[in-house]
């Protein structure tokens, strides 16, 4: 008997940019499962993917590793679609898709609607396409928002957020519901070159979308944290830079605030390979 889902997330998953392109994420998806993650996040944006085809495709390279969606963006890809396609890859692959879906943020289209009537309406449909609620996982940010993560799927998948939207979603929705943040880092033991790229990356778009920025606010981050490319503090909190084994302790206060389980997202400079990044990783979290 195949366990349950949520027992087989682990603790850690690699997070990859849609930046990359699917045939490359296909192949750090390979070797991710080799290196020991149970679990790969695909990063989607705002892709129109109602097929599922860089998803079938990395569960066609691999042998057990979830291939978890982050996320399907509830604007641009048909409920009923995309229900469709999930039914087929679970048939013909076995119960290795954690379907994440969400709302994205406002600025990202030009239909954008009360986001909360949208998710239900969304869960609504995906419930009548045979999506089981165990098998779907929600973007969340906010507390209305979390509890609909919680009566309605396996749990949330928060992006670009601290330990402490972790221990607030923890102690908000209970032992039962699955909370699985994203944290973003960059593997670089100069503080100057790591905070260069992490800057970078938070900057343009994060701190120019209301989403991310009202839900920092709410723990403790100022309008001063917040305007031009953000402060020093809400850089290295958002992400965590280092050596290996100062990752893995950031990466364990998002567990001791309760979290399930970790997507990492390994920022490089230039674009290049994370590969290298999670190797280095697996090596510390795994012992491999």
């Amino acid at each position: 008997m195949i366990a349950p889902l949520r027992t087989r997330l682990g603790a850690y998953g690699a997070w990859l940019h849609p930046g990359y392109g699917d045939a490359a994420r296909t192949e750090f998806a390979t070797e991710a499962e080799q290196l020991g993650y149970p679990t790969v996040w695909l990063g989607l944006g705002t892709a129109s993917i109602e097929d599922l085809a860089p998803v079938e495709q990395i569960l066609k390279s691999t042998t057990s590793i979830i291939v978890a969606t982050a996320i399907v963006n509830m604007w641009t890809n048909d409920a009923a679609a995309i229900a469709k396609a999930y039914r087929r890859l679970n048939s013909t692959y076995g119960d290795r898709l954690l379907l994440g879906v969400g709302i994205g943020h406002p600025e990202a289209v030009s239909t954008y609607r009360t986001p909360y009537t949208t998710m239900v309406d969304y869960l609504d449909r995906l419930d009548a396409g045979g999506v089981p609620a165990d098998g779907r996982i929600l973007a969340a940010l906010g507390p209305r928002a979390l509890r609909l993560a919680a009566d309605r799927t396996l749990g949330t998948h928060p992006y670009l957020v601290v330990p402490e939207h972790t221990r607030e979603a923890r102690a908000m929705l209970g032992p039962e519901v699955v909370v699985a943040p994203e944290q973003t880092v960059v593997l670089d033991p100069d503080p100057l070159a790591a905070r260069k790229i992490a800057r970078t990356f938070v900057s343009d778009p994060y701190l120019r979308l209301s989403n991310y920025t009202n839900n920092l606010r709410r723990y403790g981050y100022t309008d001063a944290d917040l305007e031009g490319e953000g402060s020093d503090r809400l850089i290295d909190a958002l992400v965590p830079h280092g050596s290996t084994r100062g990752i893995a302790s950031s990466l364990r206060d998002h567990l001791a605030a309760g979290a399930d389980h970790i997507g990492i997202q390994i920022l490089t400079a230039d674009g290049a390979s994370p590969m290298p990044g999670y190797r280095a990783l697996a090596s510390t979290l795994f012992g491999s």
